[in-house]
């Protein structure tokens, strides 16, 4: 076994049955209003993230439609400014951001650790209500006149030109990045001083590993998001000059302060997703995942790195030659450890005994998609060609085989894999396939047709364009609503198996981690007596 149950005669008791389940244990909203157990409010943002999900996946399917013609087909201008915009915020600061870590990251941290919560839970609790003020921030902002600055509120537009709700779209961004900092405060401090006896660093699962080089990311770099934020709402309430040019400002110093936040989140968002796929891909291989200790130090590495590249967004920003190489240099560093994993993840397959589970498909459609994302990304780090890329739909479509190709793709997954444990019934295998190949055939026409509009010189964000581009805008539109039926189909896939579901072992797929030790769902207090861990998560075969 790969750990061994220390009971009590109280535990022996709740062996007997008398201990509910932490979904039936307490009854009614308020319980769950008031809970401080992790499952609880793991189940609560996941929730809150498809919430958000859904309304930022309708911006984008309003916006290609719009764009189904050079023509003014549904909204004006100003509106499809305004529905790009909180397409790119809502996605960014609602769900990709908080999707892995607060929701999966959550709910399964303390079951892998074996341990019964995280060390703080009524503060994380308190991080879920700040991420929920925050949220109510930006759904003002929809009935309140919109946001026309694009999701990265470039200044001087956002400092003094945008009569747009400026103001209460960029607090609200700056109130979520406080409960990020608690989560990742929190989940480190889980990670050091709470495992299980027998848990040590180096029997960590691999999506403990990409959690704890989140954290570390969320905590440094967000601080510097928050103060950027302040400063752009002082500007704008109190004329001071800061950013803007026309009260003495400089609109390249927000660039440089927004993105050393922005780069490090790119890996906020995209890291949990990698620790996912580590996890579906070894499960559905039946093997040792190959290279432990190098994918886990790429983790960690990908952390380190990433705060050190924010420049290259700005080589056309008349930043120094010198400066920009370096830069461009430091781009490709933090390529290495990332293909690292890649390498990883194949040589598990090689060989491998595969079973191609639901969850398996996303880790496949993961490898392809992320692939060609990282992969265009070597384009935009050359100087000479991204010059010519720069702004256009090039960056669009590499941005979103990175986001969501990437990240989005592991969340879905990721809830797919541990949907049994979760809810404690399982889904059916034909509707989540269909669901997964919709998405993959959707997302591929839709963003690959981008990349040939971008490298053929269309700028993005333009409410309209030149004939010439019609035909792959059309295409990309109709990609859209492939992709849109796809994850369509996945919600229904998921209600489906609440309603009508077969009830779930305690490990339908063969993991040997923690969590798959516990009951599905787990028991309130998650593990009967305290857990001791004898060996790795990995060990296939020994």
């Amino acid at each position: 076994m790969f750990l061994s149950q220390q009971r009590t005669n109280s535990a022996a008791a709740d062996a007997s049955g008398s201990e509910p389940s932490y979904l039936t244990a307490k009854r009614g909203l308020m319980s769950w209003l008031v809970t401080v157990d992790h499952k609880r409010i793991g189940l609560m943002y996941l929730v809150s993230v498809l919430f958000f999900f859904l309304v930022g996946g309708l911006f984008a399917l309003a916006v290609r439609m719009e764009l189904f013609s050079p023509a003014e087909n549904y909204f004006s201008a100003d509106t499809y400014n305004k529905l790009f915009t909180l397409h790119g915020a809502v996605m960014v600061f609602l769900v990709i951001i908080p999707s892995i870590p607060a929701s999966l990251g959550n709910f399964f941290l303390p079951l892998m650790l074996g341990v019964k919560d995280v060390a703080f839970p009524k503060l994380n609790l308190l991080s879920f209500y700040i991420y929920v003020f925050g949220a109510c921030f930006f759904l003002y902002t929809l009935v309140s006149g919109g946001l026309d600055t694009g999701w990265t509120f470039y200044t001087p537009y956002s400092s003094s030109s945008s009569e747009t709700s400026v103001i209460s779209s960029t607090f609200g961004a700056f109130v979520l990045g406080f409960s990020s900092i608690l989560t990742g405060v929190n989940f480190i401090v889980t990670m050091h001083k709470m495992r299980a006896p027998g848990m040590t660093w180096t029997r960590m699962p691999l999506f403990l590993w990409s959690l704890y080089a989140t954290s570390v990311i969320q905590v440094l770099a967000t601080p510097v998001l928050a103060i950027t934020l302040l400063l752009l709402i002082a500007e704008r309430t109190l004329g001071i000059g800061i950013f803007d040019p026309a009260m003495g400002g400089d609109p390249v110093l927000y660039q440089h302060f927004f993105w050393f936040y922005s780069h490090p989140a790119v890996y906020i968002m995209i890291l949990p997703g990698f620790g996912v796929i580590s996890e579906l891909i070894t499960i559905n291989s039946r093997k040792h995942i190959f290279g432990y200790k190098a994918v886990a130090i790429s983790s960690v590495s990908i952390a380190v790195i990433g705060f050190l590249v924010w420049g290259h967004h700005m080589f056309v920003s008349g930043q120094s030659e010198f400066i920009s190489v370096f830069f461009s240099f430091l781009t490709y560093a933090v390529g290495l450890p990332t293909a690292i994993k890649v390498f990883s993840w194949v040589a598990t397959m090689y060989k491998g005994s595969i079973t191609l589970t639901t969850p398996m498909w996303y880790a496949l459609s993961f490898l392809f998609l992320f692939s060609i994302g990282g992969l265009t990304g070597l384009f935009l780090g050359a100087l000479s060609v991204d010059v010519h890329l720069h702004d256009t739909y090039f960056v669009v479509a590499h941005f979103h085989y990175v986001m969501m190709g990437g990240t989005i793709i592991a969340f879905i997954g990721g809830i797919h894999h541990w949907w049994p444990k979760m809810t404690g019934k399982m889904y059916n295998s034909a509707m989540g396939n269909l669901g997964c190949f919709l998405t993959f055939v959707g997302f591929n026409v839709t963003f690959f047709s981008q990349f040939l509009m971008g490298s053929q010189g269309m700028p993005r964000r333009y409410y309209t364009y030149l004939e010439q581009y019609e035909t792959l805008h059309v295409i990309s539109t109709i990609g859209s609503q492939v992709l849109g039926l796809g994850l369509f189909v996945t919600l229904f896939c998921f209600i489906h198996s609440l309603m009508a579901g077969k009830k779930a072992g305690k490990n339908p797929w063969g993991g040997l981690s923690m969590e798959w030790e516990t009951e599905s769902p787990p028991i309130e207090h998650n593990f009967h007596g305290q857990p001791v861990c004898e060996r790795g998560p990995y060990d296939y075969g020994k």
